[in-house]
């Protein structure tokens, strides 16, 4: 894009840590898979893989995948089309 000044990502640090210290099980999403739109809440958890997985109750498809090494998140969000939050 031309004319537009950009900042690197570091720029987004305070931005996603105000985003991600919130509950996000009130979140609302949309199923990519089904377009089914619901609060995370309302998900179905599997936590007995190496991470947890959320899945759509309507479709059953993977919403999202968290697996937490200790040193290391790793965030799989491709089963939401978007993901919503209110602030408080």
């Amino acid at each position: 894009m031309t004319g537009m000044s950009a900042l690197d990502g570091n720029a987004a640090a305070g931005p996603l840590l105000d985003l991600f210290a919130i509950d996000l099980t009130s979140a609302s999403g949309r199923c990519d898979h089904c377009g089914r739109v619901g609060v995370l809440a309302d998900a179905v958890l599997y936590d007995r893989a190496p991470g947890l997985v959320l899945r759509c109750r309507g479709c059953d498809g993977v919403l999202l995948r968290i697996v937490d090494s200790g040193d290391r998140v790793w965030f799989d969000l491709r089963g939401l089309s978007y993901l919503e939050m209110t602030r408080d």
